[in-house]
Parts: structure tokens; C-alpha cells; sequence
């Protein structure tokens, strides 16, 4: 915050110049606004050319060509008109050199009050000081993570109507198992947002869970509201495919986890709802009921679960190239810091990417298995594809698109291997020969 105060004071500066300019230039002004009054001759200018006038007028009336009405008449007006010239030009005196000094110093105390209270108001000095209590507390254990709640909350008594805060602080408290307190954070957050679908959405699956994941009717209010609001809302989708999967309404629960997946965009959550559904076909077959959600995939996943016989996997042995370990360590995180991707593509580049795995530098080398597990989206799978490009890459930033710097490797047209029911007693080892893929090249753009 102090640089802040700062950078304000240092703006205020220039603008208090400007105000106190006039000051130093009110004695020259002065000055030369006496002179030019003091040597004005536009006053005698007007008496000549009244004394021409006049005369004018007598020469005519000697002449006879003006009697003596018209004469005085002349007169008059000359006179008259001479008058209202003589007005036109009177002036006030000139007040001193230091007549108002007092007031610009007013001005400028009020410019200043004015600015920092316009920014009390308007600025974003709340979202600042959220930005530095989230900075002064790295969360490294469980300690550390109690920290930032004790930080943030006192930031949320400070500033209650500051919306990113509560945002930032209920899903603390939800991940800490501290579901009362995310609850009433979460309210507070929609008192000031509104009854956001996705928001109202986050307060039912909080009531849920802490209902031991019951669907009262306080639930079921919020469920109908969001559904009737964004009737694809994922977070609720996701919920009820739980209460289902509870019931053993499994076909249910596989209808609504499928629908939720096309609105996530967070890979983990996607993959924990295949892992749910995988898990429901698996209770349906045991039971000997038939999957009929299958039938709702499109003609194209389909057609490319009819076409393989078995699920689609590849092993990989993924290493760092020993002359790429310093630029590694020159990185601007340390190891455990910098993300590193692992990414299956369609060869020919036409689809989303087909498996995505995400783990942190530092586990280099590792083995790694690619299923469709790993798919990003329902319509992107490894079992749709014959042959892909496997992409390994280290990214300090954590973006998924490659940025200059990461440090990448790659292998192409890399044939999909599929394991079949035949192949369960067959040896892990023998089964999934790991590829080679080692890290041997930097990003340059």
C-alpha cells in the first residue's frame, strides 16, 4: 500500500503545480495590466474624433446647409455617442498582486482531499490489499493453509462488500472441510452478485454434502432454481448424478454425469465424472443390466467404439535429456513449481487432444499410462484415434499452450495399442512396452 500512496502523491504533485502557477506569475500580470491601462489613449482617440465631428457640423450650419434645430440635434448625438464610448472603457481598479491568495491553497487542499477520497470510494485499493494478504500467505502445509483463512478472513471483516473476497474465501473453507462457514461465505457472495446460477449452484452442492448427501428440500429449491435458470449448469448435473449413483439409479446418474462433463472445463473434475460413470457401467454389468446411455454418444464415438475391439492405452517412459537439466533449473520456479504436460493428439490434427495428464517437473523420469481416462472431453478420446503425436512439455507459466522457454519433446505417428478382456492375466510389463520420450529441446518463438 505504500506504493500506492506513493504513485497517488506522486500524480498529486503536477496538479498541485498547475494550482499554485498563478500564484507565481500574479505580481508580472499585475504589472502589465497597469501599464497597458496607464498608457491607454483609446479615451483621448474617441475625444478627437467627437472635437472633428462637432466641427464638421458647424462648418455646415456657416455654410447654411444646417439650421439650427439640425445643428443642436447633431450635437446631442455626438455627445451622446461620445458618453457611451467613455463607458464602454471605464474599468475597475485592479486589485493587488496578492488579492486571493488565500484561496488557492484552499483549492488545492480540497483537490487532494477530493482525490483520495474519490479513490476510497471508487478505487480498487480492496482488491489490492486481498492481492497482498493472498501474497504473504504461500500455502506449503496445513499451517500455512489455516494462514491465508485467518488472513482472508480478516480481510472479509474489512471490507464485506468487497465481492472478491468472498470469493476467495469459501472455497478455503469448503476444501477444509468447513462447510458452515463456506456456506455463509458463499451467501455473502451472492447477497453482493446476485443469484448467479453458478453460484447458487457451488450453495446447493455445499448443503448436499453437508446434509450427508441428502437431497432435501432446501436442495432440491436451489437444484430447481439453477436448472430453471442454466438447465445445463454442471456443478448441479453433477450433484444429482451423485444422489443418483447413491440410489443405484445408475442409467440416471450416467445420463446427468455425461451432460455435466460437456460443461466442465476443469480436466479433474471431468475425469473424476468418467471415473463415476465407469464405475456405474460397472455395478449396471454386474448387476446384468444393459448401459442404454451408450446409445446417447454420437454417431462418430460410436462408430469408433464399434470399430476397436478393447480399450485404448499407451505406457510411456518420459525423461529429461541431461542437457536440458540447467535450463531446467535456470527456470524462473523451482522443479516441484513448473507444470509439466503430457498430451496425446490425433495425427492428423483434427480433434481437441485426446488424453492430457498434468503433474509437476520434478517427477522426471516417470512412467505414465494414457487410457481414455485421460480425455479432456467425451468426443476426444485415444480409443477414436489409429496414430498420435505424444507431446511431453515442462512449463514454467502453467499455460497449456506452449510459451517460448518450455523446455519439450516429442514423438509422432505413435500406433494406439488396445487391451482386450483376453489380455487381463497378461503382465503389466508385457502387455504395455513403455515408449521412450525424452525431453531434448526448448520452445523458441
Amino acid at each position: 500500500m505504500i506504493l500506492l500512496w506513493l504513485a497517488i502523491a506522486v500524480l498529486l504533485l503536477p496538479a498541485g503545480w498547475l494550482l499554485l502557477l498563478p500564484l507565481r506569475r500574479a505580481r508580472r500580470v499585475h504589472a502589465a495590466q497597469q501599464a497597458f491601462e496607464d498608457n491607454d489613449s483609446l479615451g483621448a482617440e474617441n475625444v478627437r474624433v467627437y472635437r472633428r465631428r462637432l466641427a464638421s457640423l458647424e462648418r455646415g450650419h456657416a455654410r447654411g446647409e444646417l439650421d439650427d434645430t439640425a445643428l443642436a440635434e447633431g450635437r446631442v448625438e455626438l455627445e451622446r455617442s461620445l458618453l457611451e464610448d467613455a463607458e464602454a472603457l471605464r474599468r475597475s481598479p485592479l486589485k493587488a498582486a496578492g488579492s486571493g491568495r488565500v484561496l488557492v491553497p484552499v483549492l488545492l487542499v480540497a483537490m487532494v482531499a477530493g482525490s483520495l477520497y474519490w479513490y476510497q470510494r471508487e478505487g480498487a485499493s480492496g482488491d489490492l490489499a486481498l492481492a497482498q494478504a493472498i501474497a504473504a500467505t504461500p500455502i506449503h502445509d496445513a499451517a500455512s493453509f489455516n494462514a491465508r483463512i485467518a488472513r482472508l478472513r480478516a480481510e472479509a471483516e474489512a471490507q464485506p462488500d468487497n465481492a472478491k473476497v468472498w470469493m476467495a474465501l469459501f472455497p478455503l473453507y469448503r476444501d477444509a472441510g468447513r462447510l458452515d462457514e463456506a456456506m455463509q461465505s458463499l451467501e455473502a457472495l451472492i447477497a453482493l452478485e446476485g443469484r448467479v446460477p453458478a453460484l447458487v449452484a457451488q450453495l446447493a452442492q455445499l448443503k448436499f454434502f453437508a446434509a450427508q448427501r441428502t437431497l432435501t428440500d432446501e436442495v432440491q429449491g436451489l437444484v430447481d432454481e439453477v436448472l430453471a435458470a442454466d438447465p445445463r449448469q454442471p456443478t448441479v448435473l453433477g450433484l444429482l448424478g451423485i444422489e443418483a449413483f447413491e440410489q443405484a439409479r445408475y442409467p440416471e446418474a450416467i445420463d446427468y454425469w455425461r451432460k455435466a462433463i460437456a460443461g466442465f472445463e476443469n480436466p479433474d473434475a471431468a475425469k473424476a465424472l468418467r471415473e463415476g460413470i465407469a464405475a456405474a457401467r460397472q455395478r449396471m454389468a454386474s448387476a446384468g443390466e444393459v448401459d442404454a446411455s451408450v446409445a446417447l454418444d454420437s454417431p462418430a464415438t460410436a462408430a469408433a467404439q464399434d470399430s476397436q475391439a478393447g480399450t485404448a492405452r499407451l505406457t510411456l517412459k518420459v525423461s529429461l535429456d541431461p542437457a536440458l537439466e540447467a535450463q531446467l533449473a535456470a527456470m524462473p520456479v523451482s522443479a516441484d513449481e513448473a507444470t509439466l504436460f503430457i498430451v496425446a493428439r490425433d495425427a492428423e490434427g483434427k480433434l481437441p487432444p485426446l488424453a492430457v495428464v498434468r503433474t509437476t517437473a520434478d517427477t522426471l523420469p516417470l512412467t505414465v499410462t494414457l487410457s481414455d481416462d485421460d480425455a479432456m472431453a467425451p468426443m476426444a478420446r485415444l480409443s477414436m484415434a489409429e496414430r498420435v503425436t505424444l507431446v511431453a512439455r515442462i512449463s514454467a507459466s502453467g499455460q497449456p499452450v506452449a510459451q517460448s522457454g518450455d523446455l519439450e519433446g516429442k514423438l509422432e505417428n505413435v500406433i494406439v495399442t488396445r487391451s482386450t478382456e483376453a489380455d487381463a492375466d497378461v503382465s503389466h510389463e508385457a502387455a504395455d512396452a513403455p515408449l521412450m520420450l525424452r525431453i531434448d529441446h526448448r520452445v523458441a518463438r
